[in-house]
């Protein structure tokens, strides 16, 4: 079975376990940044794998969902970040880039700039890497939000922090999915995965220290504080993070950003 991986930070917490005590048998890792397991589950070419919430909506019908897991956070977040020349409020009708490694984080601020500061900039795609030489702003997201740069950009908005103020839901960010086609065929591999998550998540409360350890190491190049950035991050799927994806799901699909989705399917 494919499984895959976001290469970042973020993901870590949920592989700790199958990747550092107990591999999974039948299980071929597939690495990658968010947009590009997004792409591979679009296409089939991934059996299982955390997806961002955006693309989560417009494979609904192909897809059902983990309902213990996901990647949230309530407010700000380090690591989801538009960085720009001027201020927000000046970026209408200029030019903002838009990292292709997320889904989820590319709605969440088209949907700020058109719902709640009324600006309708242009929109470019660009690497996951800052750089602002030929746009007014960027979004940058995961560890690329996280590490040294040259010329660090004069305004910075964390975008988890400006849909709580805005709109007073947390985000998910993104959430697990099987295929519904290899639902029978991997029912056992994909029980073990869930039960490895499961442990992984354990082992965050209970063996903290080494779990940082073992995610400096993995990812080096990370100024941010692992201890304080997976405080900031929510693993568990709650039912209040169910609710917030709704709200982010219906606001999308009313701006035509992603497909409308009345309720997703969850596995059981």
């Amino acid at each position: 079975m494919k499984l895959g991986y976001i290469d970042y930070l973020n993901c870590y917490p949920f592989y700790f376990h199958m990747f550092e005590k107990e591999p999974l048998e039948d299980v071929s890792i597939v690495y990658g940044y968010p947009g590009a397991l997004n792409k591979m589950m679009v296409a089939g070419d991934l059996d299982m794998s955390p997806i961002s919430s955006a693309t989560c909506a417009d494979i609904a019908d192909r897809v059902v969902v983990l309902p213990d897991f996901c990647l949230s956070s309530v407010g700000y977040v380090g690591s989801v970040i538009l960085a720009g020349k001027v201020p927000i409020e000046e970026l209408d009708k200029k030019c903002i880039g838009l990292s292709s490694a997320s889904h989820t984080s590319v709605v969440l601020l088209k949907m700020l700039l058109k719902n709640y500061y009324q600006i309708e900039p242009e929109y470019v795609s660009t690497g996951p890497r800052l750089d602002l030489m030929n746009v007014d702003a960027a979004l940058i997201i995961g560890n690329d939000a996280m590490v040294n740069v040259r010329k660090p950009a004069p305004y910075r908005y964390d975008i988890g922090d400006l849909w709580l103020r805005k709109t007073g839901f947390p985000v998910v960010f993104a959430v697990f999915a099987v295929r519904e086609s290899v639902l029978d065929k991997y029912e056992s591999t994909i029980k073990a995965v869930i039960r490895s998550y499961h442990n992984s998540i354990k082992c965050l409360d209970s063996e903290r220290e080494q779990v940082i350890l073992k995610a400096q190491e993995k990812y080096p190049d990370i100024i941010y504080d692992i201890h304080s950035y997976y405080e900031l991050l929510g693993f568990e799927f709650t039912e209040e993070l169910k609710g917030a994806l709704e709200f982010y799901h219906t606001a999308a699909a009313e701006l035509g950003l992603i497909r409308r989705v009345e309720k997703l399917r969850y596995y059981e």
